[in-house]
């Protein structure tokens, strides 16, 4: 019993370790997407506000998914943190594009 509990505390400090280093990961960049999101503001352009709320909704989802892994079964953790680790390239990607379509704007 004492092993089961053990593994069980173990899974959700590797868990913790996980989210905090996605949460890491994303904060950058979702000051990023802020900054973005009043520039959009600012001069009025439905297209970037539209990639901005996109990219919102995208940040959503990972943190959705991030919630969701507590309850996810021990067999499905490894997958679903690569889902997680992919999505937050994807956004991290995704922010960056649209940092150099402003700059190039501003150009």
């Amino acid at each position: 019993m004492a092993t089961a509990t053990q593994g069980s505390t173990q899974t959700a400090s590797t868990l913790k370790a996980f989210e905090e280093k996605i949460h890491a990961q994303i904060e950058g960049a979702k000051t990023k997407l802020q900054q973005f999101e009043a520039t959009a503001k600012e001069k009025r352009s439905a297209a970037e506000t539209a990639t901005v709320n996109n990219l919102k909704t995208a940040k959503q989802n990972i943190d959705r998914k991030l919630q969701d892994l507590k309850a996810t079964h021990e067999a499905h953790v490894a997958h679903a943190k690569s889902d997680i680790e992919a999505d937050v390239a994807k956004f991290k990607a995704s922010v960056e594009e649209l940092g150099t379509k402003f700059k190039s704007s501003k150009k």
